[in-house]
């Protein structure tokens, strides 16, 4: 089996209704580890209003390991209070690293716990599940991980039974959270509501589980008719506590508050830029927004289908009939939260270019309500 180094190396697809192709997945080579984090305790989190938290939580470490590795590019995706991403065996300390000290943030600075994992391909194999990659890529220089095979579920099973673990630093410690932000405010739907949706293979799993993913995908039809991001929409926040959140992503102690004071002037100049529509040396707020919306990542597969979509009623009442009858059917099982709004947690390398990522999730419990949901459907059908 080839190493592939580069991330260029593995099949990239534009058209997410080919999500479900089995012949677009490259194995990962033996040699490679899967690294994964969640947010413990992510539901009662979000209850205490902690939402804009868990997701900075659970984007943290695709941004740590992105500053320590000096580059974007390698597959990662990112699930609501947690990630999920892939490396080279060579890359191994750098990523438990990356790992450790972003648990070690999250338990500082945000008073969250988050465990973290690193998983070797080939014990996943040695379990008689794979990890297949595809890059999905919702515009040419962004590219978001599509995991298959089983063996990424299999490995968030035994990251919350602490096998693999990685533990958290010692305190104080901190990862280079660099580019990571959150600086948009929430978004409002234009057709209903936010839904929230996770789809899981069910009792007959397998062809039947995929078969029920494209029945989704086909009732979803183009990307304009549930697409969560609308450009002309889009809406800087002037103050929120994002901006703290970007503070303590930057800096410890003391140097926190002079670092939101920062974050916040250059906040209100991005206001400014925004609502004038002023350029400011090679910044052009509008071609900035247009790649926001082109780069955001509302859709995803990694062993499930996770979406967060704004939907009319006539579209949702159609998803949620094709969901309840591939349900019954046993071939998946469904995770569902509506709410009011989204949110997007962002990682930007530069403005001077377009390969920035930008992360959305529900604004009322998205991914890990829904997730939550979905445990409670499956004890019920152990």
């Amino acid at each position: 089996m080839a190493d592939h180094s580069r991330l260029d190396d593995y099949p990239s697809f534009a058209d997410f209704g080919r999500v479900t192709d089995p012949t677009l997945y490259a194995a990962l080579p033996d040699g490679w580890f899967v690294g994964l984090t969640d947010v413990v305790d992510s539901t009662q989190a979000i209850l205490a209003g902690r939402y804009k938290a868990v997701n900075v939580a659970g984007s943290a470490a695709i941004s740590a390991v992105m500053n320590r590795l000096g580059t974007p590019h390698f597959p990662f995706a990112f699930g609501g209070d947690g990630c999920a991403f892939a490396l080279p065996a060579r890359d191994r300390e750098a990523a438990e690293r990356a790992l450790a000290e972003t648990a070690a943030w999250v338990r500082d600075d945000l008073g969250l716990e988050q465990r973290a994992a690193i998983v070797p391909v080939a014990a996943l194999r040695a379990a008689a599940k794979d990890v297949r990659v595809a890059l999905f890529r919702p515009a040419p220089p962004v590219a978001y991980a599509m995991f298959d095979g089983g063996g990424v579920a299999e490995a968030e099973r035994w990251m919350k039974a602490g096998q693999h673990r990685v533990a958290p630093a010692a305190p104080g410690s901190r990862p280079d959270l660099t580019g990571l932000s959150c600086r948009w405010r929430p978004i409002a739907p234009r057709h209903g509501a936010m839904v929230s949706v996770i789809v899981v293979p069910g009792p007959r799993g397998g062809v039947a589980f995929r078969q029920a993913v494209g029945r989704i995908i086909a009732v979803l039809g183009e990307a304009e008719r549930f697409q969560p991001v609308d450009a002309a929409a889009l809406q800087p926040a002037l103050l929120s506590r994002g901006i703290w959140l970007e503070a303590l992503a930057r800096r410890g102690g003391w140097a926190r508050l002079t670092e939101a004071l920062a974050v916040a002037a250059h906040n209100v100049l991005g206001w400014v830029l925004f609502r004038t529509g002023l350029q400011l040396g090679a910044f052009n707020p509008a071609s900035y927004r247009d790649a926001v919306a082109d780069n955001a990542d509302y859709r995803k597969f990694g062993d499930a289908l996770h979406l967060t979509i704004d939907c009319d009623p006539a579209l949702e009442a159609e998803l949620m009939a094709v969901i309840d009858a591939a349900e019954s059917d046993g071939a998946l099982v469904a995770g569902i939260h509506r709410q009011d709004a989204a949110l997007m947690t962002c990682i930007v390398p530069s403005y001077q270019d377009d390969g920035h990522f930008h992360f959305v999730d529900g604004a009322g419990g998205g991914y890990a309500a829904a997730a939550a949901q979905l445990t409670r459907k499956r004890l019920e059908l152990a």
